[in-house]
């Protein structure tokens, strides 16, 4: 008998969530109690964009307020990894742009969309033993945290179709000799999903 309660059980269980679902959920509550890594993406729009649209993808010159010095034209490099998955009509720039130098090489490559991207703030926290011995502040211990902002344009009217601001930060178990800007892939991802209108 108790037996074929506990299968019943685990029948009615099993039926109301797939295994992947409970993974994605623990997952969740992983970031948000900060033992992963967390991103937040907050949308100015609910726009959608046709899977065969054309973005250009541009960073501008602005340096990230904080103490991290990033290499130029990450953000186009790590937004054009994270979109090319979803979107089969890619173009990243070769350096950082002003955003009309952006816009008129958008218009020059016949993209329908400029997505531009710039590292608002960055906060690299101590992580390893080597940068406790460079900075010796107690203080400095944390989580590795970023901020960039996004904008998504039409080239032919320059209307701002979508504004969005990405908030990244390291986890307990990942804060290990990260940078701020390793936590870019996965946000990239996540919001070429929600232009696209797909779920995770």
């Amino acid at each position: 008998m108790r037996i074929l309660i506990a299968s019943l059980l685990l029948m009615v269980l099993g039926g109301c969530m797939k295994v992947s679902d409970m993974a994605e959920g623990s997952r969740e509550h992983l970031r948000d109690a900060g033992i992963l890594d967390h991103s937040d993406i907050r949308r100015a729009s609910p726009w959608r964009l046709q899977p065969d649209s054309f973005i250009y993808i541009a960073q501008g010159h602005f340096n990230p307020v904080g103490n991290t010095q990033p290499r130029p034209n990450l953000l186009a490099e790590q937004a054009f990894n994270g979109f090319v998955e979803y979107f089969p009509r890619l173009r990243r720039a070769a350096a950082p742009l002003g955003l009309e130098e952006a816009m008129a090489e958008a218009r020059s490559f016949g993209a329908h969309y400029l997505l531009y991207t710039r590292f608002a703030a960055a906060d690299d926290r101590i992580g390893t033993w080597e940068e406790w011995d460079d900075q010796r502040d107690a203080s400095r211990f944390g989580f590795d945290t970023g901020n960039i902002q996004l904008m998504l344009l039409e080239t032919n009217t320059h209307y701002m179709v979508d504004t969005a601001h990405i908030r990244t930060r390291s986890g307990l178990l990942t804060s290990y000799d990260t940078k701020p800007q390793e936590l870019l892939g996965p946000p990239f991802k996540d919001y070429a999903r929600r232009l696209l209108g797909v779920g995770r």
